[in-house]
């Protein structure tokens, strides 16, 4: 019984290529007490694996975090078997804006502490206890209103390249950073301004408002359903879009353009640029953004000394590497003292 993905990214990428089957990315979460995850998770990959679903999904006790890629052949099998998972039924499911067949290459299902990582130790505040659901227009109205705090509950990696207008948008590198800045920087208007909050598809506004009405907050909304199912609505109905650049995605393709505004720089030379890249150095692998210019001269690398690093033979490379944990303090999000027009 095969519980766990056997096949590296380049097999993968190659069988997709040879079936030539298009495929669509989808992403969906749900808060719900789950008794034992390890057996759900494993009920899921089995389900799954058959369907050639490929993604990142979290199972935790508090519920499940999923992004994934599946052929579009095989959706409506698979929105049933969702839809057979009581506490999934009828759970809409976000439907990606830009589609990439290999946005996906692994079938990755993980049990974790929690599905979203807040740092919280206080168990106290029930996570149900939800904020107010927006849709885009009403969402849309709300930020017009002079009493509104709208907060962006992302990364600064994320929104540099895209965020509402007239968002705070936190210079913070983790949700658990967001959530004690916030919440000092309003302490004092609890009572009086509507905390109106968004993130990508929903899952940190759903936490963070159950958190913040904890935490004395009167007038918490948020975005249902996050950028990605308000770009689709606001396309439908033909509302007026307030978001400016690109959503930042977390799978291969990195963004979804929203507008045609480009709000960021290439972090290397300071031209207008909005596309992210890893560093080609795998022993740095950091998230910044580069022009085509720079990614030309620098060979798709971060600095001078990573580009020296992929000239070294690959077995020098991994000799190098060794004792590098693959954890967030080796692979860090556009923070580095070698980008010079990191703002």
């Amino acid at each position: 019984m095969q519980l766990y993905n056997k096949l590296s990214a380049i097999e993968r990428a190659a069988l997709i290529d040879e079936a030539g089957k298009d495929r669509l990315t989808i992403s969906f979460y749900q808060y719900h007490k789950i008794e034992n995850p390890q057996l759900f998770r494993d009920k899921l990959f089995l389900e799954w694996n058959v369907l050639d679903v490929l993604g990142r999904i979290y199972v935790s006790y508090e519920g499940i975090n999923a992004q994934l890629s599946v052929p579009s052949e095989n959706f409506f099998t698979l929105k049933d078997q969702i839809d057979s998972i009581s506490f999934l039924k009828d759970i809409r499911l976000n439907v990606a804006i830009e589609h990439d067949n290999k946005s996906f290459l692994k079938l990755k299902i993980k049990v974790r502490d929690k599905i979203v990582a807040d740092g919280l130790q206080d168990a106290s505040f029930d996570v149900t206890d939800k904020g107010v659901h927006l849709n885009a227009k009403e969402f849309n109205e709300m930020l017009q209103n002079p009493a509104t705090v709208c907060v962006d509950m992302r990364n600064h990696y994320e929104s540099e390249i895209g965020h509402f207008d007239g968002a705070v948008t936190p210079d913070v590198d983790t949700f658990r950073d967001s959530l004690e800045i916030i919440e000092e920087d309003l302490k004092d208007n609890k009572e009086d301004k509507n905390l109106l909050m968004y993130c990508t598809g929903g899952i940190r506004c759903e936490k963070a408002s159950a958190y913040y009405k904890h935490k004395g907050f009167k007038n918490v909304f948020q975005l249902e359903g996050g950028i990605i199912e308000y770009t689709r609505q606001v396309k439908e109905a033909g509302l007026e879009n307030k978001f400016i650049g690109k959503n930042f995605v977390f799978d291969h393709r990195r963004s979804e353009r929203i507008s045609d505004d480009v709000i960021s720089n290439c972090h290397q030379c300071g031209a207008p640029c909005d596309t992210h890249t890893n560093c080609a150095n795998e022993g740095c692998h950091l998230l910044f953004i580069q022009c085509d210019a720079c990614s030309e001269k620098m060979e798709n690398t971060c600095s001078s000394a990573c580009q020296e690093i992929i000239q070294l033979p690959f077995e020098v490379q991994k000799e190098l590497r060794k004792g590098k944990g693959n954890s967030n303090k080796i692979f860090k999000k556009g923070r580095s003292e070698m980008l010079k027009f990191k703002i």
